[in-house]
């Protein structure tokens, strides 16, 4: 009675151990790394963007007695660098050649050179860019291209609107500040016009980024705006000592903007002109004299530094902190002058057509 159950049982039991026999082990080298594995890395997240600040100052130079200043970089530049240090980004115009060499341009009236200290203390002073594309970038001619060149490569300070070539002068400064990729483009529109062909940078041929071409500049603006978040067009433009923008500044500003352009700012006539939203862009005319040994304290004396607030392509915010030039340097005013400097800034906007919102 028990035989068969027991050859029942015999037989599951050989069935098992053939099932067992025919799964293969798995090595325990695989058996750890499976114990082990993580899932596959996920790419980190993008930086969310944030808020920052770009100040700007107006024409730079040490000829004649400021000069002197560049004994000492870390204060050539005087108070006002404490207002530029304060800022993510800060930027001027330097409104001559960097040499110690060269041939004065013929038939140039003002001439100006400085040694590569003057980058230097631009520096030290907080700035972070410099646009050389004006009407006195090339003043010592082929020579002085060449030193200036060579001092921007030494030095390693970013300087716009000169090159080698067309490329690379029209190439904007880049800098991603608090999540935003920010994009600098330096030109001018002011050029003696006996200089325009010898100075405009072409290709294969060194010389400044020069606004009259408007294809060209235009092309430059459209190329950074494809993988920018802020797009700024710093320009030395406008007529010495006329207050109001002229014709060629009032053609020029919505096309830039058109082209992608969030910020147009720029100066040339030693005088501050007006500033305010076109659009939602934001034009500055003319931020006037900055580092200057030349200067009359009612008219070419008033300067300051323009502050804007940032975001992608939102302008937040612009500030304007009022200076006098004194000793050749920008002084921060005070008290109830500066209120007044202030109220006197913003009704310059009355006739530039701009708006003192977006």
């Amino acid at each position: 009675m028990t035989f068969p159950r027991a050859l029942s049982m015999m037989a599951v039991m050989a069935a098992l151990a053939a099932c067992t026999a025919a799964v293969p082990e798995v090595p325990e080298r695989q058996r750890q790394a499976a114990a082990t594995s993580s899932p596959e890395p996920t790419a980190p997240a993008k930086p969310k963007r944030q808020p920052y600040t770009i100040a700007f100052g107006g024409d730079v130079h040490f000829e004649g007695f400021l000069r002197a200043r560049l004994d000492n970089p870390r204060t050539a530049l005087g108070p006002i660098a404490s207002v530029l240090r304060k800022a993510d980004l800060a930027m001027v115009n330097l409104e001559t050649a960097i040499t110690e060499g060269g041939t004065p341009a013929p038939g140039k009236q003002y001439t100006f050179r400085a040694p590569a200290s003057a980058l230097t203390a631009l520096k030290a002073a907080g700035v972070d860019v410099a646009s050389m594309a004006n009407n006195h970038g090339m003043d010592y001619m082929e020579t002085g291209l060449a030193d200036s060149l060579a001092a921007i490569k030494e030095t390693k300070f970013p300087v716009v609107g000169i090159g080698k070539n067309d490329k690379q002068a029209y190439k904007p400064f880049r800098k991603t500040v608090n999540g935003n990729r920010v994009a600098i483009i330096g030109a001018t529109q002011v050029m003696d016009t006996e200089f325009i062909s010898a100075w405009t940078a072409g290709p294969g041929k060194g010389g400044l980024a020069s606004a009259k071409d408007e294809p060209r500049l235009i092309k430059a603006v459209r190329q950074a705006r494809k993988n920018s978040d802020t797009v700024i067009v710093h320009l030395h433009w406008g007529t010495e000592m006329e207050q109001c923008p002229n014709p060629a500044q009032l053609s020029l500003a919505p096309k830039l903007v058109k082209a992608g352009a969030d910020v147009v700012v720029g100066g040339h006539a030693h005088i501050l002109l007006g500033a305010g939203y076109l659009g939602k862009a934001y034009v500055s005319y003319g931020m006037g004299n900055f580092v200057f040994y030349n200067s009359n304290p009612a008219t070419t004396g008033r300067t300051g530094v323009l502050t804007l607030t940032i975001n992608g392509r939102k302008i937040l915010k612009d500030k304007w902190t009022p200076a006098t030039i004194q000793g050749g340097v920008p002084v921060p005013m005070t008290g109830p002058e500066r209120k007044q400097a202030v109220a006197d800034w913003k009704a310059l906007r009355s006739c530039t057509g701009l708006s003192s919102r977006p």
